[in-house]
């Protein structure tokens, strides 16, 4: 029998830099262990999906799509649903960096 031990859905990543944002995504995948002791970690996009102990994970596989394609839009576009956290980074920023910095994107 195989048991799900981690289960993760896909979910974007902020990196704060002076004036900018980032964002990594991280697909949603699936760990599971079969009754042999292999863990196997699937993905949405996983070529593999049968185990050495030949248990086919392609309904596993096809769940995490579904999964994934039903996430909304503030989780798959997030940086159109932020934007009181970007003018918050926008103050800290002008108030970290001197008219003078480097960092400035309004240096003359």
């Amino acid at each position: 029998m195989t048991r799900i031990i981690v289960r993760v859905e896909g979910y974007y990543e902020v990196h704060e830099t002076p004036f900018a944002r980032t964002y990594e995504w991280h697909p949603a995948y699936t760990t599971l262990e079969c009754e042999y002791g292999e863990k196997l970690t699937l993905t949405g996009q996983s070529a593999s999906i049968t185990c050495q102990c030949g248990a086919d994970h392609s309904a596993i596989v096809q769940d995490i799509q579904e999964r994934e394609a039903r996430l909304g839009k503030e989780a798959t576009h997030p940086w159109q649903y932020d934007a009181q956290e970007q003018e918050d980074q926008s103050v800290r920023d002008e108030a970290a960096y001197p008219e003078n910095s480097p960092w400035r994107y309004n240096n003359s």
